[in-house]
């Protein structure tokens, strides 16, 4: 199986394609019926969520992004 890809959709969905499982705040796992290829909401419209319905269109959801390097994470303080 390929590796996991995500792939951040100008004005739409995040797509996820590859070898991936998603689950919910209590680690239960979706049912994904084999797919290896789905579309998360990031207009906060979707009925399916955390799917992608494609309700982006219609709501003038508008997000473009660019990729870029993070910086480094912060340290963390000592214990």
């Amino acid at each position: 199986m390929a590796a996991t890809r995500i792939i951040v959709r100008n004005n739409g969905s995040l797509r996820i394609e590859g070898d991936f499982e998603i689950v919910d705040q209590e680690g239960h796992a979706f049912g994904l019926a084999g797919r290896t290829q789905v579309s998360l909401c990031r207009c906060g419209q979707s009925k399916d969520k955390p799917f992608c319905d494609a309700s982006h269109k219609s709501c003038a959801f508008e997000s473009v992004v660019v990729a870029r390097d993070l910086p480094p994470p912060a340290p963390k303080p000592a214990t």
